[in-house]
């Protein structure tokens, strides 16, 4: 089997592991990738996110030099409401689109860059080497790769990081930070028949809402990522039709540019949203990632995946976000790039698939990377 083979066969094999979150569930999964990998001469380590979760970390090296550094997540969306058309989790194949939660978001990403691994590991051992970590909870906010951070379980501190994530094998130099905040109205409840004895914090939240769809940053657009962006996704208010409600919640998200600080950010919603807001709580709060366009090691993705792919890369960001937030804490200053098999618009979706072809794609540029970062000695 080659690795073109061996990555759809695996990636089959990772849709087949249920790994919906909540609940994530992806120890197993996990446990089955450690024991793969430590057949092949990886040394690995899990790390309990918590009781059936975990993540892992797994190196191939000479110990010498930075390796290169892998990352995707093990979890998913759940199914979502609408019927499928297919078995979700038997991985099926048909007319050339392998099907399955996850497939594109991210579990070939993850059977692409495991398998090319896989192929040279034979130079990765005798070279800086390559770092792949394989993450919990990535979806509900990066749980665990911030826990692998927090704990020191990485301790190769990287030269590059590859996100697998789902690019369509189009190389992506950073992503937007992601702010969420609970926005919170007090007043005072009453009967609903008698409102003027009341303070209803509702009207107060209807009133913030106003001002958020007209809310300005005062920071210009990033030239590559675009411009901050805000948007109202939950309200929760009132128990009952004939009661003024005495406490309303909404919840916003914010998507900030590099630089920016969370901090100031909330201060200044607050600052705006007065008084009818008392209280900004973040509930999600990681950084933006960005690549300056200098690097030569962004020249090099470029160019090589030019060479796999026949398309010339222009500087792009990511819509979404990636353990990317977290990982760059444990590589300080270190390139990143988002890159990776599946179809961006198929995350989230009903009768989710990945292009077979992109997937023995992606494991063909994989390759190409590891061998230039090996040979060179980066």
């Amino acid at each position: 089997m080659n690795a073109c083979e061996q990555a759809i066969e695996l990636t089959r094999k990772l849709v087949a592991f249920d790994t919906t979150n909540p609940p994530g569930n992806e120890q197993p999964c996990a446990a089955f990738l450690a024991q793969l990998l430590i057949e092949a001469g990886f040394a690995v380590t899990l790390h309990e996110l918590s009781p059936g979760r975990a993540s892992l970390v797994a190196y191939l090296g000479n110990g010498q030099g930075r390796p290169l550094c892998f990352t995707g997540h093990l979890d998913t969306v759940p199914l979502g409401k609408a019927p499928w058309s297919v078995d979700p989790f038997a991985g099926e194949i048909r007319e050339g689109r392998l099907y399955g939660r996850g497939s594109s978001d991210m579990k070939a990403g993850v059977a692409a860059f495991i398998s090319a691994a896989l192929q040279e590991r034979a130079l990765i051992a005798q070279r800086a080497g390559v770092v792949l970590v394989l993450t919990a909870s990535e979806e509900t906010g990066c749980q665990g790769a911030a826990a692998l951070v927090r704990d020191g379980v990485d301790q190769h501190r990287a030269g590059a990081i590859i996100v697998g994530e789902m690019t369509a094998n189009y190389p992506l130099i950073g992503h937007k930070g992601a702010l969420w905040l609970k926005l919170t109205a007090r007043g005072k409840s009453a009967h609903g028949s008698m409102p003027e004895q009341g303070d209803n914090a509702l009207y107060k939240v209807g009133r913030a809402l106003g001002k958020i769809e007209q809310y300005q940053v005062a920071s210009p657009p990033h030239p590559v990522l675009g411009a901050t962006s805000i948007s109202a996704g939950t309200l929760h208010a009132g128990s009952s039709i004939n009661v003024v409600p005495d406490l309303a919640e909404l919840c916003v998200d914010i998507r900030s540019l590099p630089g920016t600080s969370h901090a100031d950010a909330r201060a200044a919603l607050l600052d705006t949203l007065q008084p009818d807001i008392t209280q900004v709580d973040a509930v999600l709060d990681l950084p933006a990632v960005f690549t300056d366009l200098g690097d030569p090691w962004i020249a090099t993705v470029y160019r090589l995946t030019e060479q796999e792919t026949g398309v010339r890369p222009e500087p792009r960001g990511a819509s979404y976000f990636t353990d990317a937030c977290a990982l760059q804490h444990a590589h300080p200053g270190v390139p990143i790039v988002i890159l990776g098999p599946g179809t961006p618009h198929m995350a989230h979706q009903t009768d989710e698939y990945c292009e077979v072809a992109r997937i023995e794609e992606a494991v063909r540029l994989y390759r190409r990377l590891i061998v230039d970062w090996c040979e060179e000695g980066t």
